[in-house]
């Protein structure tokens, strides 16, 4: 349980009561705006229902992010000011939560806020209601602790470094979220996650996926077909694209790699030449990719995982590793296969297996259509109106 008087709780931990408004003052709070992937397209949705909110974040490269978010007006935080951020921002974990608490929203009636890392724990005011859509609560000290900060992926002084500074981060993460009067969990695994990490349950309600643009390509013959497998991935530690690179260098079929980050080099060097690195694709180009491919590979244990859900929207089966959010999403045998254990073997004898299968494109697709940006447009609107129902009048302040 949490203890202390956080904004909106008194100090016997209930609720506290809100002045009804007709029109409230609503402002989105995200992590940071560097690039579209899966948070920033639940921020874009949220920036549609309400046109002209502010978006506070740590740091904003201009031009990262979808028009549709851009014209919002962007708060930075001081971290945006420090050299080398733009590239290096990771590096500042340590100083994130006095960034994240340095916004002043004391001017909101409600606060929004979409995270993975710190956002969530921005200080709304005493009168103010937050509502947060929780991709995880912070990975980096967490769970996947060892994956980021472990011998194998950082250095002896990071590692020093991070053994020192966890346990403040673990309890600043902890008591900030009770500054959060309703979570939404982007999945049942990080729902299971909130209640374990912070105490507190949690809605869910699953992130939304183009599968409008997502769709299946025109059959290809075998004559312009050159087969290839193929990834999309942030290049971090926890996605454990070494294992399929060295499954790949072992079985020598084609694969290709759509991503970029910091482990590139790392990954770069260990491939053989049938696996080709291609950076990251326009969205265009992306789905052209996947319509070509034989199968995407999901080797890492995702909080939801938007990648599996946009390969099946397209047609394409999905060999994934059976933990996190893929096993909410593809269905074994129907939409894809699972190996059970991260290690180039148990990969490779899934690979086997989906080989071998036959896949029907229309049942991949239709599990794909259940992941709908329209259904999520539905269930995040009815949610929110059913949380500020006693509160605020956004029947007709929703765009």
């Amino acid at each position: 349980k949490i203890s202390g008087d956080f904004p909106g709780r008194n100090a016997l931990g209930k609720q506290k009561k809100f002045m009804p408004l007709s029109e409230p003052r609503i402002a989105l709070v995200h992590d940071w705006l560097t690039g579209m992937r899966g948070g920033e397209r639940v921020l874009e949705i949220l920036c549609s229902l309400f046109p002209g909110a502010p978006i506070h974040t740590l740091i904003h490269i201009p031009g990262s992010v979808s028009k549709t978010i851009e014209e919002h007006p962007i708060h930075t935080s001081f971290l945006q000011n420090l050299p080398f951020v733009q590239k290096k921002y990771r590096y500042t974990l340590p100083l994130m939560p006095k960034a994240i608490e340095s916004f002043d929203l004391s001017q909101f009636d409600l606060i929004l806020s979409t995270s993975h890392c710190v956002a969530k724990g921005c200080r709304p005011s005493s009168r103010s209601l937050h509502i947060s859509y929780c991709h995880t609560p912070m990975r980096y000290i967490w769970d996947q602790y060892e994956d980021y900060f472990g011998a194998r992926n950082s250095s002896f002084l990071t590692r020093h470094a991070m053994r020192l500074l966890r346990p403040a981060l673990q309890r600043w993460d902890r008591e900030s979220s009770g500054r959060v009067h309703h979570f939404v969990a982007n999945s049942t695994n990080v729902q299971e996650r909130i209640r374990r990490f912070y105490g507190r349950e949690s809605d869910v309600i699953y992130p939304p996926v183009h599968t409008e643009f997502y769709i299946p390509g025109p059959e290809t013959s075998d004559a312009t077909h050159s087969p290839f497998y193929l990834i999309v991935s942030a290049f971090v530690p926890y996605k454990r694209i070494d294992i399929a690179i060295e499954a790949f260098n072992r079985s020598k079929l084609s694969l290709k790699i759509i991503g970029s980050g910091p482990d590139f080099r790392k990954l770069k060097n260990r491939a053989q030449e049938n696996i080709e690195f291609l950076g990251w694709k326009s969205e265009t180009e992306l789905r052209d990719y996947y319509q070509r491919c034989e199968a995407v590979l999901f080797t890492g244990e995702e909080d939801f995982g938007i990648v599996p859900i946009e390969a099946m929207s397209c047609g394409k089966p999905v060999l994934a590793y059976r933990k996190g959010g893929a096993c909410e999403t593809v269905i074994e045998e129907k939409t894809g296969i699972f190996f059970n254990e991260p290690t180039v073997e148990s990969f490779l004898g899934g690979l086997q297996k989906l080989q071998t299968r036959r896949w029907d494109v229309p049942t991949i697709r239709g599990r794909a259509l259940q992941f709908s940006k329209e259904r999520f447009l539905r269930e995040i609107t009815e949610l929110i109106l059913n949380k500020t129902r006693d509160t605020f009048d956004l029947s007709r302040y929703i765009s």
